[in-house]
């Protein structure tokens, strides 16, 4: 029986803080949590419903839950089974050289970034530089939106003017009056910019962009969902 407690303790675990002081975060569902059970990431304990444990078989500590119980641990409006709770992974100093980087200039929401961590995943993009004022990567909502990518994409966050200041390395940056990116070749080195959800790429930000790319349109849109268009802009560069 989950006592009063631990249920607290996982509860605590969404909110950005409690994770930062703990290094943990929560995943749920059983394909998330079958990824991370097949990954690099540390999971610490597995709370699950009677019949995925009969299914599953694993060295992680496992306690049996209620549905009930797992209704009050979850985040979810209809949580699935099985809730696990996980070691934050530590990152290392990010490698621009001979590939392409995604960074993100104050992306805020939480299902724009995990969106888009799956996106750098089929595109087999390994590593994401995230400016400080981006969402937490380990929000439970972020976690969710990634399918399971956030096993595969390494998520950096730093210091993105300093960062690109110290780089010749070509920066592409996603704005309205860029060149089209349909006209151009694919690269296998590079920096592409993806800016805030309303704002776009910030002014100081902007002034390391070598590259301006715009992806053209036919309606009246305003604009694009930043994780479609990352998605939209990698088809033509990767």
């Amino acid at each position: 029986m989950l006592s009063k407690n631990e249920a607290k303790y996982i509860q605590s675990l969404y909110h950005k803080k409690n994770r930062d002081d703990t290094g943990l975060f929560i995943a749920e569902g059983p394909k998330l949590v079958e990824e991370l059970l097949n990954s690099s990431f540390e999971i610490k304990k597995i709370y699950a419903l009677k019949d995925w444990l009969i299914n599953n078989a694993t060295t992680v500590q496992v306690e049996e839950i209620t549905q009930q119980e797992l209704e009050r641990i979850s985040n979810q409006a209809g949580p699935n089974k099985t809730l696990a709770v996980v070691k934050q992974k530590k990152v290392k100093p990010p490698v621009l050289e001979n590939r392409i980087t995604l960074i993100l200039d104050g992306i805020q929401d939480p299902g724009n970034l995990g969106t888009i961590i799956r996106v750098a995943d089929w595109f087999g993009i390994d590593t994401i530089i995230a400016s400080e004022n981006t969402v937490d990567v380990y929000n439970p909502k972020v976690i969710q939106s990634t399918m399971g990518s956030i096993c595969r994409v390494n998520v950096i966050y730093e210091n993105i003017i300093a960062l690109l200041k110290a780089t010749k390395i070509t920066k592409y940056g996603a704005v309205l009056n860029g060149a089209p990116v349909n006209g151009m070749n694919k690269i296998k080195e590079g920096i592409l910019i993806i800016g805030n959800e309303g704002n776009g790429i910030s002014k100081e930000v902007s002034s390391f962009i070598n590259a301006a790319v715009t992806i053209p349109g036919k309606g009246n849109a305003e604009s694009l969902n930043a994780a479609v268009a990352t998605g939209i802009l990698l088809s033509h560069l990767v």
